[in-house]
């Protein structure tokens, strides 16, 4: 008596009712599924990782404070008001580097969810727009770590603003988290070009229109640099400036490869 194969029949028939290999939508629940498991787990063992190294994590980013002069002759430069903080801290610095470290995870993830259904054109768009935007990544986090937070301590630290007899004593948490927030501000801000970029090269949006409200947009980059940035000039401009000359870049590389024409 033959014998009758469940899985060969089910290929079969998944076959002849989809004749083009094309994923039903229950398969593309189970393939996002399995993208969100797969990104969960990254983030939780990143996490972990950064638990354990979390000294040379916190050391990292109360880096700058050691250029404050007020508090170059004593060893300690933050301190804590309780006795949770210590704790509460390192697990939320933890959580926030997992999540950080484990980016390339979530894009490798979102790339080969998404590729599939893209046309040629679009893959080769969203593969040079991944390294560009690497790059930018790099460029940010250095700019604002090395340069951009360096200047903002030494201004608002100064003389000018804190007397000669006012001593300093900062908080452990707050200020470390001022470092992680405004660094992961300035990598997100720098991504912007590049969203506009492909926003051009959809035809969403059109060069003239966008020369057209420069200006306004000009203002909006400083408002929003002035929103998101420590409350000091500095660093307002330090972050505004570089962002106007990448908008008007992204507008020079569009009308050379003749992106952004606009609708015909």
């Amino acid at each position: 008596m033959p014998q009758y194969n469940m899985s060969a029949d089910r290929v079969n028939r998944k076959a002849q009712t989809n004749p083009q290999g094309e994923m039903s939508f229950i398969d593309h629940l189970r393939e996002l599924r399995k993208r969100i498991i797969v990104s969960m787990i990254a983030i939780l063992c990143a996490a972990i990782v950064s638990y354990i190294f979390f000294d040379y994590i916190v050391t990292f980013l109360f880096k700058p404070f050691r250029g404050i002069e007020a508090l170059s002759i004593r060893d300690e430069i933050l301190f804590i008001n309780t006795i949770f903080e210590g704790f509460l801290v390192r697990l939320k610095v933890a959580i926030l580097a997992g999540i950080v470290f484990s980016l390339p995870v979530h894009v490798f993830n979102i790339i080969k969810f998404v590729l599939p259904g893209l046309t040629a054109g679009e893959k080769k768009v969203i593969l040079i727009s991944l390294i560009v935007s690497f790059c930018l990544i790099v460029f940010s986090f250095y700019y604002g770590y090395f340069n951009v937070i360096p200047i903002s301590i030494g201004f608002l630290s100064s003389s000018g603003f804190i007397p000669d007899d006012v001593g300093l004593l900062l908080n452990y948490g707050k200020n470390i988290f001022v470092i992680f927030q405004f660094l992961m501000i300035t990598v997100i801000l720098f991504q912007l070009p590049i969203i506009l970029e492909i926003l051009m090269i959809m035809n969403v949006l059109s060069r003239r229109a966008l020369l057209k409200a420069s200006r306004f947009i000009v203002v909006g980059i400083f408002v929003l640099s002035a929103i998101v940035t420590p409350p000091d000039f500095v660093s307002q401009i330090s972050i505004a400036l570089p962002l106007i000359g990448l908008f008007f870049l992204a507008i020079l590389i569009a009308r050379i490869f003749n992106f952004g024409k606009g609708q015909p």
